[in-house]
């Protein structure tokens, strides 16, 4: 408890992880002095306390605060909605949320897939790249919120791991979404109501910034799914969002060669490694998932 105490804590991240020229990027772009991070995190702390305690719970830790506020540029008003529109979302969609067990029979088949794999180094701009397959499972055997379930899960553990997590909430994210191969159940199961549901979790309630989705390897009929997902989307958003019939060597510009996977052009293991690798953490860390993620 007290070596994950330290982790969650604003002086460790902010004295071990941030350079300079981190300092120099997170007060131009994000409004970030030492000053405002410590009065802001003390007042979202205090209205914690009166308004959402009982909404938040013990989900509340200091560097969660600091995510949020990075997200809305330190703007308090902002940084309150997305809160508040963060915990209504897992109020509202438990299904996402929580039965987070790794060990659990449909959660592993998922896990063993590498549907879902972060990369273990921050791309040249400091962002959180993580590679997605999201076509690679049975649409008639496998339920999408557990597939989404998954996709939270190993977001949250890689915004776990200091290597990353620093660096990702100063950057943002980049999302590399390889849909090789698709069939039509593929298709109908990510429907309009799902693809809004995602684009407003993204736009409004989870405490990352998304930076760039590419979309990779993408057959033409998926073209009605992206204009109904980007019909959910803002103009920046929409902007941010690209859709590549193939594999391009400009969909992973500022992602080094030694950080990717070999199947994607990279140095840095295969995909079968990285699974591994991710698999492993995941099942190490089962008892946070279970006592931090169900609350």
């Amino acid at each position: 408890m007290e070596n994950e105490d330290k982790y969650n804590s604003i002086e460790y991240h902010i004295q071990h992880e941030l350079t300079s020229s981190d300092k120099e990027y997170a007060a131009t772009h994000l409004n970030e002095t030492d000053e405002t991070r410590e009065t802001t995190i003390a007042e979202i702390k205090r209205w914690i306390d009166d308004e959402m305690h009982v909404q938040i719970g013990k989900n509340n830790n200091d560097f969660l605060i600091l995510r949020f506020l990075r997200v809305c540029k330190f703007n308090l008003e902002k940084t309150k909605t997305r809160m508040r529109n963060y915990y209504k979302l897992r109020s509202d969609l438990p299904e996402w949320f929580t039965n987070t067990d790794p060990f659990q029979p449909e959660l592993q088949e998922l896990i063993n897939m590498g549907l879902f794999l972060p990369l273990r180094k921050p791309d040249s701009q400091g962002r959180l790249v993580v590679i997605m397959r999201t076509t690679l499972h049975n649409p008639k055997i496998h339920k999408l919120s557990d597939i989404i379930k998954i996709s939270v899960m190993l977001t949250e553990l890689a915004m776990k791991n200091c290597a990353i997590a620093t660096s990702a909430s100063v950057y943002g994210c980049t999302l590399i979404n390889d849909s090789i191969n698709p069939t039509i159940h593929h298709f109908f199961q990510f429907g309009p109501s799902i693809l809004k549901k995602i684009a407003h979790a993204w736009q409004n309630c989870y405490p990352m910034r998304l930076q760039l989705i590419n979309v990779i390897n993408a057959p033409m009929f998926l073209d009605i799914s992206f204009k109904i997902f980007k019909s959910f989307m803002s103009e920046k958003m929409n902007k941010r969002l690209h859709v590549y019939s193939h594999m391009l060597q400009s969909c992973f510009k500022d992602i080094p060669a030694n950080i990717l996977p070999v199947e994607y052009g990279g140095t840095d293991s295969t995909i079968q490694e990285l699974t591994e690798y991710w698999k492993k953490l995941i099942e190490e860390n089962r008892d946070w998932f279970i006592s931090n993620t169900n609350n």
